[in-house]
């Protein structure tokens, strides 16, 4: 009897990577946009730091810590994370720093959904962490409204 090839492995972890002129502040809005976490990162930039692996150039002070001057992720707070390293196991946005500017329509976006009921509780949230209403779309389909988070970045919330 042949046996068939085990399927491939799930991905145990993923991560959205989005380009940021400012990866903290980016990763401070969609933190509190989301209810994830920004994680903490330094113990691992101590220790590159201290093996002269990473120059301190290459670091920030991020809400009284060292982190990695060009990036930033946020995860989500259920998802498991290596305590080592700080860095999420599960779902996670990851900003990196460009040096360009944002310039053309998004070719991926995130739809948050609070539902209809608390969709303008939640713009408006959004708008006080610092996101922008670009438009409201209502169609056939369905209502959402259309957003920009502090880097001009689209999302919809349905």
């Amino acid at each position: 009897m042949t046996q068939t090839p085990a399927p491939p492995p799930t991905p145990l972890h993923w991560k959205l990577v989005i380009d940021a002129a400012d990866p903290h502040a980016q990763a401070d809005f969609w933190a509190a946009a989301l209810h994830y976490e920004p994680e903490d990162n330094s113990t691992l930039v101590q220790q590159l730091l201290k093996m002269g692996a990473l120059p301190a150039a290459a670091t920030v002070d991020f809400h009284g810590r060292p982190a990695f001057r060009d990036l930033m992720a946020v995860r989500h707070p259920d998802d498991p994370y290596d305590k080592d390293r700080g860095t999420g196991l599960g779902r996670r946005l990851l900003f990196q720093r460009v040096p360009e500017p944002k310039t053309t329509k998004n070719r991926l976006h995130l739809d948050l959904h609070p539902g209809p009921d608390h969709r303008e509780a939640e713009v408006e949230r959004l708008t006080t962490l610092g996101a922008s209403v670009l438009r409201r779309v209502t169609e056939p389909a369905g209502a959402w409204v259309v957003m920009t988070d502090p880097e001009g970045n689209e999302f919809c919330v349905a």
